[in-house]
């Protein structure tokens, strides 16, 4: 018995001593990647195809949202807020919606008059983007520059703002 408890003890050791060593390896490949954006294609409401490369060379926010949720739908008046007044800056956003109805999606855009381009495959939780970012809950969002690197996330109201006038001053 005694014997059995100590493989088990050295077992477990192992396994702890394996899984910091993978997340130290990760840490170390996020570092070479520089957090590099993850890039991907989504039909827009017209069926048209938009990459997140079309918008290479600028500052983007990524922004996860769908129209049922209460909390995407109460932040779009301060992302309103900093698209107004940093577009003409640089500023461009790319909304990808976790919505699977396309007319509930299209109306709440339209009655939040959300002016900048907005993608979705449509898949709900299984949206495609939505799983390379890693989103697990919206609202949630991604600020890349224009070298393709994520620079920020979860940036909401005041932080949003904060963000923006340090990079796009």
């Amino acid at each position: 018995m005694r014997l059995l408890f100590t493989l088990l003890s050295i077992i477990a050791l192992s396994n702890v001593v394996l899984a910091q060593n993978a997340i130290k390896l990760n840490e170390q490949q996020v570092e070479q990647n520089k957090d590099l954006a993850p890039q991907f294609v989504q039909p827009d409401a017209e069926g048209n195809p938009v990459r997140l490369t079309d918008y290479k060379g600028k500052y983007v926010l990524i922004d996860f949202w769908a129209s049922w949720c209460g909390p995407c739908r109460a932040e779009n008046p301060n992302v309103l807020k900093a698209y107004d007044k940093y577009h003409k800056k640089g500023l461009e956003i790319l909304a990808v919606s976790l919505d699977s109805k396309k007319e509930a999606w299209l109306k709440a855009v339209a009655d939040d008059q959300l002016p900048w381009k907005h993608v979705s495959d449509l898949k709900g939780w299984k949206n495609e983007a939505a799983f390379l970012f890693g989103v697990k809950g919206i609202p949630d969002n991604f600020l890349i520059d224009p070298n393709s690197v994520i620079v920020a996330r979860g940036l909401r109201g005041e932080e949003l703002e904060k963000k923006l006038a340090e990079l796009l001053h």
